[in-house]
């Protein structure tokens, strides 16, 4: 389901979703309002990408929203003024929430805005991040909260952890050679745009 929002005191203008074409989104997800989809993006069954409070919301190039991921935001804009405290800036543009390219939100993650996702970062099974900026090629393990805080680039954030305090976030280990899932996030991103490409030419989608 692809649709526009409707008019609020916190939403006065009325978008469609921008979704590119080489995007594939099962009609059993919700894209709504003002959210931009990139290319190959896949937007699996029962997830929700809602650009009706927050907003914009922006998925990039080649990432993947799983089954049952809600992506939404606390609201940008109080009877037509934005609310700044509420965005993140991302190339001079403000943003409720920005995923970037090549990065994975696995089964039932949650991204509340504002949020930031940068580059290549996976982010594991039912974790939830609020008021947090993540940086480019971080994993992050299922189950974890990470909230009101910046997570450096490159580290991984253990499965199950609560991340709510700055020290801890920058005491966070870099990811390793050793590290077992280290490349995990490269099958990841190459399974579902290839699934996004499959489906697309079968018109199944």
């Amino acid at each position: 389901m692809i649709h526009k929002n409707v008019i609020t005191d916190f939403s006065s203008t009325v978008c469609d979703p921008k979704v590119d074409p080489t995007a594939c989104i099962h009609p059993l997800a919700a894209v709504i309002g003002n959210v931009i989809i990139g290319k190959r993006v896949l937007v699996s069954p029962f997830a929700s990408v809602r650009g009706d409070e927050g907003q914009p919301l922006h998925v990039g190039d080649e990432s993947n929203v799983q089954d049952g991921v809600i992506i939404h935001a606390l609201e940008t804009e109080e009877h037509g003024k934005a609310v700044e405290k509420n965005q993140v800036t991302v190339g001079g543009k403000q943003y409720a929430v920005y995923v970037g390219n090549r990065v994975s939100l696995a089964h039932q993650v949650q991204i509340h805005g504002p949020a930031l996702v940068e580059d290549d970062c996976f982010v594991g099974m039912k974790t939830l991040i609020f008021k947090s900026k993540v940086g480019h090629g971080t994993i992050i393990e299922p189950g974890c909260i990470i909230m009101g805080v910046t997570v450096p680039e490159g580290r991984v954030v253990p499965a199950g952890t609560v991340l709510k305090d700055q020290k801890a976030a920058d005491a966070l280990p870099v990811i390793s050679e050793d590290y077992p899932l280290k490349d995990m996030n490269k099958g990841v991103v190459h399974v579902n745009t290839h699934l996004a490409d499959g489906y697309n030419k079968a018109g199944l989608w």
